[in-house]
């Protein structure tokens, strides 16, 4: 088949009968070429770089490492870099736990210590992570970078001078206490912030007398307070309030109760709830669910035993042969088989033994629970316990012994001396133990108390004075 039309010239791209995506495809790569003789050969390779005057000198480090190529320019962390982030990192979180308060801090310092590197804040806490999970530096060296940041372990804040911290303790006052003070209006603040330091320290006398005079068992509990920079001004602002107290502690009971009393004015300060006073000393007469519940299954079983030995004894009642059938439902035993007597056996003793297993457990819950009252009652009140043990006098019916004799009868067993042979084998263990070197001493030191409390979690279950971590930490004062 011929075609009538007439080609008026070459088609783009001197090809000739190339076809129509093909003779586009050219054109454009024609056009490309021409596009890229043009350009100026100053201009960056890579379409996102900046201009030459806009790069910083901090980047300068990081620009090393991107390839010749192009792409994403990735910093490479040095050895000092991550042990800097590190520094930074400790020095910023001293003895918190937690939060996210730290982070602008801990870039603030790492820009001090690597002033030529430019890295943001997230960053910056992503990298201290990777080299905490990824086990860049052992734990010997994690340790030496910690104490680097921090030398003394029990404070939260010690890269901070005394004074400046005490400066911002008083600044955040005014944010802490929920308590509002009426000033006069030409006041500048100071006076305000004085009015509120004072109530605090009259919160805190109270609460430390009234622990004083108060049981370990009838203590509120404390509850767990948000690791907010609110909570943490009103520790801080109580800290040097303490010392007074505790200079004038006599023991360490005395110093327990202090501290305890501080943490119940912190709470009471912040509007935290506590949980009421006094812990239950004598047994308790609500009984447990639990119990309830295997009882009324004990009733039902004897109640079933019943009637499973009236039928046994011929009683055919409809009730009772009603409940015998529901008592083998789901057994494929019928009550017309020969061997029903010998079924009726087998179930009786199988409820008899329920019976017996779930009264132990009864009753080894009964014997604990009385043990448990027992002791809790001897920490309180040991009158009461022994008037409880007391049973009533029961006269005998023989005569009564003699005085005489019952004075020879103890005198024989505790005043006359008796010489014991216990063997030689007393002599061999002495001769072995005689070459066992004692062990030193072990000497507890203040240090060893605070690396303890400042490994210690926080919230942990306290103790019998119910004085969580969290304040040993709060309140590390200079007596300690």
């Amino acid at each position: 088949m011929e075609s009538n039309g007439t080609r008026k010239g070459p088609l783009p791209g001197d090809r000739q009968g190339a076809s129509g995506a093909g003779a586009i495809r050219a054109s454009m790569r024609t056009a490309s070429r021409a596009r890229g003789a043009a350009r100026p050969p100053s201009s960056s390779s890579h379409p996102s770089s900046p201009p030459a005057g806009l790069v910083s000198a901090g980047s300068s480090r990081a620009q090393q490492s991107a390839p010749a190529t192009g792409g994403v320019r990735r910093m490479r962390w040095t050895t000092q870099m991550n042990s800097n982030a590190l520094r930074a990192y400790f020095r910023a979180k001293g003895g918190e736990t937690g939060g996210f308060a730290y982070r602008a801090r801990m870039h603030r310092l790492f820009a001090e210590l690597e002033p030529s590197v430019t890295v943001t804040e997230q960053n910056l806490a992503d990298r201290v992570r990777y080299i905490l999970r990824s086990n860049t530096f052992d734990v010997t060296e994690l340790e030496r970078l910690r104490r680097e940041a921090v030398p003394s372990s029990g404070e939260n804040a010690a890269a901070e001078d005394a004074a400046p911290q005490l400066a911002e303790q008083t600044a955040n006052v005014d944010a802490a206490v929920n308590t509002p003070v009426v000033v006069d209006s030409n006041d500048d603040g100071t006076v305000a912030q004085e009015l509120e330091l004072e109530q605090m320290r009259s919160t805190l006398e109270e609460a430390i007398v009234e622990t004083r005079s108060t049981t370990l068992e009838n203590r509120p509990g404390l509850p767990r307070l948000a690791l907010s920079k609110r909570n943490r001004a009103v520790v801080r602002a109580l800290n040097p309030m303490l010392v007074t107290y505790l200079e004038a502690s006599r023991d360490l009971c005395d110093t327990d109760s202090i501290l305890f009393g501080a943490a119940l004015a912190v709470c009471r300060i912040i509007g935290a709830k506590l949980s009421t006073a006094g812990l239950a000393t004598g047994q308790s007469s609500a009984i447990p669910a639990w119990r309830i519940r295997i009882e009324e299954r004990i009733a039902k079983a004897r109640a079933l035993i019943g009637r499973l030995i009236c039928f046994r004894s011929g009683n055919t009642r409809p009730r009772i042969v009603r409940t015998v059938r529901m008592a083998f439902a789901g057994t494929n035993v019928s009550l017309s088989q020969p061997d029903i007597m010998q079924k009726l056996t087998e179930r009786i003793d199988d409820l008899k033994q329920r019976i017996a297993a779930w009264g132990k457990r009864i009753r080894r819950y009964t014997e604990r629970s009385t043990r448990f009252n027992q002791n809790r009652l001897f920490q309180s009140d040991q009158k009461r316990l022994y008037k409880s043990l007391e049973r009533p006098i029961v006269s005998g019916t023989g005569p009564a012994p003699n005085q005489a004799d019952m004075v020879a009868f103890w005198r024989s067993l505790w005043s006359e001396p008796v010489n014991h042979n216990e063997g030689p084998w007393t002599e061999v263990v002495a001769s072995q133990c005689a070459s066992i070197t004692p062990m030193d001493p072990v000497i507890i030191t203040p240090d060893d108390v605070a690396e303890a409390v400042r490994r210690a979690p926080n919230w942990k279950s306290p103790g019998l004075d119910g004085l969580h971590h969290y304040w040993l930490k709060g309140f590390m004062c200079p007596v300690f």
